[in-house]
């Protein structure tokens, strides 16, 4: 059934053959393309000519009609932008995912340029954009780069944004400048929102949005051009709703004068205040999930409305703690301001600093959680927003005279996770000495910072960001640490992580030196123990129908039978990641180590492996690179009786592979019948580092198993699989963080492998070893 507009379209296009057939061709010619694998933006030629061909033959508002009667064909509207391309560009992989109606999340750059200092700022952006793919949809970060328009941003791009001292604040009425000028500078919600509609991207996520400025008992003229943008563009923007520092009241008023569709995302209609759920006002509307927002902005875009919808996501309540601290901060801060006369685009920089000081950076923390969690929410409106227009455009009308039926909400059906991971999840908190040797007994200078770690939450975490999605089986404690960590991993599949009351979530301490070198570790790790056989059982399918397990040594023994048992009775690969020299024998404690397939132990907890089944080991570790080599090798041997591959972490050494020989390396592959070539170990040396690059080493070896894993699940060549995870491993040298928010499948992925030049692999054969 025709909507009205369409009607309308139509019979104009009726009247004017010329211009039906002309639609009809591009029409034609785009579904051409899509069965012979090309994009539609490809197709540029013909479509420029046919927006010139309707320019010289009708005026704006058959333009109108035409450009509103494609968008509602769910044909990408890149034809507005090649008026003017070389002002607007669109990053490949946006254009790709518009042209396949895939989601698409559009994101701002004001936080990257004004929001943070470097490198926070970078690390946030990348953290947000991987959160985004991690979701399902494809992010679009909005920035003006050398006088052009980019919706989608590279990785350089980022970069240079995230650096530049001279960055602009991009409202709509500057970009004309910037342009005109050659400048470059971070979109604000207002120029964001402007691009994302000019490229069709339907659903932009942000921290807050801007509104009317307070002043006290008078009148301000003083409102956010984000307020007008939302009164006249056609995109839903997902926010914690308005700034704290403005006039909550005033805005909603405004933005309902503006004609502007507000609904809070979740059960209440409490109307949020960025870093507090509640506000004092209510929102008109609601919306309890996804599908429900899909639905409200896919009516706004129907009925052909040309103003936007603003969801108002609550930050999550264990962030919400700091949110009576933060708003006495503020309340300070804007009597400052005003003390001081700062007025105008001035004001939300200048608050933003002093409460950040004046709350010691919990404001910060909590900014950077909510935005997190906006960037969730906001992927999951946008992949619901493109499943619903699947399922419209792969639908038959009702009959003529039949009332269409409200659509029926449908729960999609998880996808099979290809891998599970079985392992600890930790908060940590990193304590780097400012010096290459510590003085225990006595204060030492340094820094102290929070991260989130545990081996299995590392790798599961690896693993997400290059773009797989493993299943995370573990446990947190029902307590505000259970509440953070999990809020953290908002980006990974969650599900398989048990809530336990009366439980502390484990924590561990970390004391490195300058240098970023392991000094001590203190753990509390107690919960990892309530991991256990009974309860991973209750996941035993999907156990059963991965592609690859992983577990790591926190859990308990009798855990690891279980899986190991599993691994008997279905052909499962299994990979076992020791975690340390303590823990590093329990599959060895019996014949479950016989239906492992994969282990990732560095030289201390291989001897420890060896002697667990009774083998001797050095007394002393080597230290001279070969011997080194010779030894990893050599204590591999017995393993591989059973095992597929063995993969010996050296530390600045690089990396062991231990296995059957096949076509110049070891074979990766689970193999299924018995082994057939000879065993070798290929040392593949590690990515130099300058010392001052290393941050802290604490999750480089969960890094590189976790590439490695990628590459097994890709069906990558051995080579490829093991640089993939050198890769990894280098960006969590140089990042604070176990796993590097850096990490994606944009910045570590087989072309950037293959375009590097590495240092030649050298093979020992196993049986030459010792003679």
């Amino acid at each position: 059934m025709q909507t009205s507009l369409e009607n309308q379209s139509n019979s104009c296009l009726r009247t004017q053959g010329d211009y039906a057939v002309k639609v009809h061709q591009m029409q034609t010619q785009t579904t051409a393309n899509k069965v012979l694998g090309s994009k539609f933006i490809s197709s540029g030629t013909q479509t420029r000519s046919l927006i010139f061909f309707i320019l010289e033959r009708a005026g704006s508002t058959m333009l109108g009609r035409v450009s509103t009667f494609l968008q509602r064909c769910s044909l990408p509207a890149f034809h507005r932008c090649w008026l003017h391309d070389s002002l607007f560009q669109v990053h490949p992989s946006v254009s790709e995912a518009l042209a396949e109606n895939k989601p698409v999340v559009a994101l701002e750059s004001t936080i990257i340029t004004h929001g943070m200092p470097y490198p926070q700022n970078l690390s946030t952006a990348q953290e947000v954009e991987a959160i985004v793919r991690a979701h399902g949809a494809t992010p679009a970060t909005v920035g003006v780069l050398r006088g052009r328009v980019h919706v989608g941003l590279s990785q350089e791009q980022l970069h240079f944004l995230s650096c530049s001292r001279a960055s602009l604040k991009v409202s709509r009425r500057d970009v004309p400048y910037a342009v005109s000028k050659g400048l470059s500078g971070g979109t604000t919600v207002s120029g964001t929102m402007m691009a994302a509609h000019r490229a069709s991207i339907p659903v932009f996520v942000t921290g807050g949005i801007g509104g009317v400025h307070r002043a006290g008992k008078t009148v301000t003229m003083d409102v956010s051009a984000d307020l007008t943008e939302l009164g006249r563009t056609p995109v839903a923007v997902v926010s914690a709703g308005v700034k704290s520092i403005l006039d909550i009241g005033r805005t909603l008023e405004f933005l309902e004068t503006q004609g502007v569709c507000v609904a809070t995302f979740g059960k209440s209609r409490d109307f949020p205040a960025f870093f507090s759920p509640q506000s004092g006002f209510t929102s008109p509307y609601n919306v309890t999930d996804a599908e429900e927002a899909a639905e409200l902005i896919e009516a706004m875009l129907a009925l052909g409305l040309q103003s936007g919808v603003l969801l108002a996501v609550p930050i999550p309540e264990e962030h919400a703690a700091a949110g009576q601290l933060t708003q006495e901060a503020i309340r300070a801060a804007v009597a400052e301001a005003s003390e001081k006369g700062i007025r105008g685009r001035d004001v939300t920089p200048f608050i933003l600093q002093r409460v950040s000081e004046l709350t010691q950076g919990q404001s910060l923390q909590a900014n950077m959680a909510l935005i997190r969690n906006n960037a969730r929410v906001g992927s999951q409106i946008a992949c619901a927003l493109s499943e619903l227009r699947r399922r419209k455009r792969s639908g038959s009308p009702p009959p003529c005279g039949e009332k269409t039926p409200p659509p029926r909400k449908e729960k999609t059906p998880p996808t099979p996770a290809k891998a599970v991971v079985i392992g600890g999840i930790n908060v940590d908190f990193v304590a780097k000495g400012k010096t290459e040797k510590l003085l225990f007994g006595q204060t030492n200078p340094g820094s102290v910072c929070q991260a989130y770690g545990g081996v299995g939450r590392n790798i599961a975490d690896c693993l997400t960001r290059l773009g797989e999605r493993p299943l995370l089986i573990s446990a947190v404690g029902a307590d505000s640490q259970g509440d953070t960590v999990l809020s953290h991993c908002g980006h990974m599949n969650t599900c398989g992580v048990a809530r336990m009351r009366e439980q502390r979530t484990a924590t561990y301490c970390v004391v490195i030196t300058g240098s970023g070198e392991l000094s001590l570790g203190l753990g509390d790790m107690d919960i990892h123990q309530r991991i256990t056989a009974q309860y991973v059982a209750q996941f035993e399918e999907q156990l059963s129908s991965a592609s690859l397990v992983c577990v790591d040594g926190n859990i308990p023994v009798a855990t690891i039978d279980y899986v190991c048992s599993l691994s008997r009775k279905h052909a499962l690969p299994v990979w076992y990641e020791p975690t340390d020299t303590d823990k590093a024998s329990k599959p060895f404690m019996s014949d479950s180590w016989k239906n492992l397939s994969y282990t990732s132990p560095n030289l201390a907890e291989l001897c420890a492996m060896n002697r667990a089944l009774g083998l001797s080991t050095p007394a002393v570790l080597p230290s001279d690179p070969d011997e080194v080599l010779d030894c990893a090798a050599t204590l591999s041997r017995p393993l591989l009786e059973h095992l597929q591959c063995v993969v010996v972490t050296l530390g600045p050494l690089g990396v062991l592979v231990c296995g059957e020989h096949e076509d110049g390396m070891v074979r990766l592959a689970p193999r299924r019948n018995g082994r057939t070539g000879r065993l070798c170990a290929v040392h593949y040396p590690a990515i130099p580092l300058n010392p001052g690059d290393i941050v802290n080493v604490s999750g480089a070896g969960d890094s590189l198993a976790g590439g490695l894993m990628a590459g097994v699940l890709r069906g990558l060549r051995t080579d490829d699989s093991v640089r993939l995870g050198l890769l990894a491993a280098r960006r969590s040298l140089a990042s604070r963080h176990p796993i590097a928010p850096s990490l994606s499948s944009d910045t570590v992925n087989l072309a950037r492998v293959r375009s590097q030049a590495w240092p030649r692999p050298s093979c020992r054969w196993m049986e030459e070893l010792g003679q």
